[in-house]
């Protein structure tokens, strides 16, 4: 491999972290009109990553991709914003389950002949934590997950990536081209500066459709109920060992 491959890397809109989350009315999802919205923290941590890599000298693009409704454009001018050179937005109102986006995301890659797509281990509204294995298998690429620390093997053609597992840190060797996912420790994503938010404004983002893509969006799941988490208990404070052991006891715990 080259040193000026490819770097695709996924940002998701979602509710941001901050909001308090309220479920709709019919029980079937979480409000998210006149909500605030930005990128899944996870995904800012890859579009880190991505442009690191660039900054290194071991890629020579980095293109942010989308998939959403028209305002996910705003989530893509922040990856640019960031440092990423082009953007892909795939426009659809439809909704998009983990094995359509993984889906999508196998055409891109395909066609913008990346060599590495840098995903956020999860996103914060649904927690799937699939979509880059589902890529992966998809693509018939090697994978790496939940990434502590990446780096790129001295003669340019695999990755060194640490993962966190159980047990502790997991060192893996993968050949590109892969998938890799982001965990919270691997960096400290940028902020976008002001220059450079004015000039992401002028950079280009592809428009897409998963009709132009030929990807089958229809949702295989349904949805049948999303209900607020039952309120905690108050505590109970006790005075001694003896107190805890008898309570717990009465509870069931032991």
């Amino acid at each position: 491999m080259s040193s000026g491959y490819r770097v695709m890397v996924g940002v998701k809109r979602v509710v941001d972290f901050a909001v308090k989350i309220r479920v709709r009315p019919d029980k079937l999802g979480v409000e998210t009109a006149g909500v605030k919205q930005a990128m899944n923290p996870f995904d800012e941590i890859a579009v880190e990553e991505a442009i690191r890599l660039r900054e290194k000298g071991h890629a020579a693009e980095v293109v942010a991709v989308s998939m959403g409704p028209t305002v996910c454009q705003e989530t893509l001018r922040t990856a640019l914003a960031m440092g990423a050179d082009r953007a892909i937005h795939v426009e659809t109102t439809k909704e998009l389950q983990p094995l359509a986006v993984a889906k999508l995301f196998e055409k891109l890659a395909l066609k913008e002949k990346a060599d590495l797509v840098v995903l956020g281990k999860q996103a914060i509204d649904d927690d799937s934590n699939v979509t880059g294995q589902m890529l992966a298998g998809l693509l018939r690429w090697p994978q790496a997950t939940f990434l502590s620390k990446l780096s790129v093997s001295g003669d340019k053609t695999a990755l060194e990536a640490v993962r966190e597992v159980d047990g502790g840190l997991q060192t893996l060797h993968v050949p590109l081209p892969a998938v890799v996912s982001c965990d919270l420790r691997l960096n400290e994503p940028r902020f976008a500066t002001l220059p450079n938010i004015m000039k992401a404004k002028k950079k280009p983002i592809d428009k897409q459709t998963p009709e132009s893509l030929g990807v089958d969006v229809t949702p295989r799941l349904q949805t049948v109920s999303v209900d607020e988490p039952p309120p905690r208990k108050a505590g109970v404070k006790l005075e001694t060992v003896q107190d805890l052991v008898d309570n717990l006891k009465k509870g069931g715990m032991i």
